[in-house]
């Protein structure tokens, strides 16, 4: 995966001035995806940057992600592009199916950014319950 972000984000520098003399190559092995979050957040978006973070996120642990959204939100809540919430929000939904939290943060989040995605923000609420639900029944 080095080899391939490399490949995608070795060739570029910072949007800085080309005047600026601390104008630093990416060092892609030392990028976490909170960095490419920041990145996509900021100033420095670009296709190879958003084509990272889709390669870093897609393998992340659902931990990673969450961590992840969990500063973005807070740094600045809407900050990070709707595409790059939603595929996170996906890809931590999918890891971690039976985690009510994150299927209502995730259903919120959507919610916040419809309607498109009203009917899978309520299929999400939905779950949620149904799994809240069967954690308080008694069992015999």
């Amino acid at each position: 995966m080095v080899g391939r972000l490399r490949a995608l984000l070795g060739r570029g520098t910072r949007d800085q001035s080309e005047d600026s003399s601390d104008a630093q190559p990416f060092s892609p092995e030392c990028m976490s995806l909170l960095e490419l979050a920041r990145m996509l957040a900021g100033r420095e978006y670009s296709g190879r940057v958003a084509s990272a973070y889709v390669e870093v996120v897609t393998f992340a642990s659902a931990d990673e992600i969450v961590a992840m959204l969990e500063v973005m939100l807070r740094e600045d809540w809407i900050g990070l592009p709707v595409w790059a919430r939603n595929l996170a929000f996906r890809l931590a939904c999918l890891q971690r199916p039976e985690d009510v939290e994150l299927l209502r943060l995730a259903a919120g989040d959507l919610n916040a950014f419809g309607p498109d995605w009203d009917a899978i923000a309520t299929d999400l609420q939905r779950r949620a319950d149904r799994l809240d639900a069967a954690q308080e029944e008694p069992t015999f």
